[in-house]
This record gives C-alpha cells, structure tokens and sequence, in this order.
C-alpha cells in the first residue's frame, strides 16, 4: 500500500489572467475528470481561479499543463503552485461558487 500513496500527491495552483467569464472552471473540471483527478475548482476575487487536486503525480503534471494553458478564448498571465503529500480528501472534482 504504502507504493501506490508514493505514486500519488496533491496540488494547490492559483492562476491569474484572462480566466474568468471564458469557462475556465469548467474547462479544469473537464480536464480533471478525463484524467481522474479528484479536488475541486473556483473564482477568487479579480481575475484569479484556485484549484486543489489529488491524484496520481503524473496525472497531476498533465493537469497542471492543463490549467497553465486554460480553454482558448483564456489568457493565463500567472501561476503560483504547491505540492502536497496525498490525502485522500476528496472523493470528485466539482466547481465550487465559493
């Protein structure tokens, strides 16, 4: 047991930009979930989206590309990212309002 949680992690990432009112939140949900990512998604103040996440560290690198990236019509200008040990907090990926 103890080599599947070393396989896995947890992420918190804070981007800023273009990344509000262009469907970002529900662009990183849809990333999380093609990749089986678990954690969630949402707006903070102006201009910024947060996310936490836990799930297999490879996964959690293709997401992070992801969410550097964002939908098309996004601009993401910067990030900020921390790496955690797995929890095993969250049970989905939802879009929280809050």
């Amino acid at each position: 047991m103890p080599e599947e949680n070393s396989s896995k992690a947890s992420i918190h990432i804070r981007v800023w930009g273009r990344v509000q009112g262009v469907g970002f939140r529900a662009y990183v949900a849809q990333k999380a979930s093609l990749l089986g990512i678990n954690g969630w998604v949402r707006n903070v103040g102006r201009d910024q989206v947060e996310s936490r996440a836990e799930g297999n560290k490879e996964d959690l690198e293709s997401f992070l590309a992801e969410v550097k990236k964002g939908p098309s019509v996004s601009n993401v200008t910067e990030s900020k990212v921390e790496w955690g040990v797995f929890g095993g907090e969250f049970k989905k990926f939802r879009v929280r309002w809050f």
